[in-house]
């Protein structure tokens, strides 16, 4: 086993917990969300408060990219494939930046943990379901099968996960860059404003939903903050 160095866990031992992590997270994830008349019901009223406060534009959205099939289709190789941005941001961390790491990587925990009660209360469809006349781009211009990526009768819109992982992607980036580069520091925050950009065009969230992945990352960054204080004072010598 490679020992940790600079406060790095062993890579096998970091290596089960996340593959064990994320094993658990998705049986989770798949088991809450199912409830289709409380999710409709949940659509329907998130829809009227859009309206309201004249946020909206969903539809408009998705009729000007479903229009345009170039763009559609690179909005959904987009969709489909940030796991591999996800993927590569942590193991760059791990393996250049052990000494934020730890705090990153507690964020991704909490962000998981925190997202399934929601997911479980408010079960929301998305907007290529509940919204008259919106196309299913993703569906269209699929890159993968649909049916082994995605869940029959799981309507888990609100946050979306695709803009609180580019979040967190943006996040772990600029926690590392803010000190050494900071003139890059802004950079990696276009990644989630591409993705805002994404799942709003391909129906599959509204703008509420992008405005609860913003609180759930915060919300998780000072989860992670005060579980570090709380270890740092458990060990020996800590405050």
């Amino acid at each position: 086993m490679i020992r940790p160095a600079h406060g790095r866990p062993a890579v096998l031992v970091e290596l089960g917990f996340l593959l064990l992590w994320f094993l658990l997270f998705a049986r989770l994830d798949a088991a809450v969300g199912q409830d289709l008349s409380a999710a409709d019901a949940h659509a329907l009223a998130l829809q009227t408060a859009e309206h309201a406060v004249h946020i909206d534009i969903e539809r408009s959205a998705n009729t000007w990219l479903a229009g345009n099939p170039a763009l559609a289709r690179f909005a959904v190789a987009v969709y489909r494939l940030y796991y591999v941005v996800v993927a590569g941001v942590l193991l760059w961390v791990f393996v250049r930046h052990a000494g934020v790491y730890r705090r990153v990587r507690a964020t991704m925990v909490a962000m998981t943990a925190l997202v399934l009660p929601v997911y479980w209360a408010v079960p929301m469809s998305p907007p290529r379901s509940a919204l008259p006349g919106a196309v299913d781009v993703v569906a269209r211009y699929d890159i993968v099968d649909s049916a082994s990526w995605t869940h029959p009768g799981h309507y888990t819109a609100m946050p979306s996960m695709h803009v609180g992982w580019s979040l967190w992607c943006a996040y772990a980036v600029w926690t590392v860059l803010r000190d050494t580069r900071p003139r890059w520091a802004p950079v990696p925050w276009a990644f989630p404003l591409l993705m805002v950009a994404v799942v709003l065009t391909t129906a599959n969230h509204y703008v509420l939903d992008v405005v609860g992945s913003v609180v759930l990352l915060a919300v998780s960054i000072g989860a992670a903050a005060l579980w570090g204080r709380v270890v740092a004072r458990g060990r020996p010598g800590g405050p």
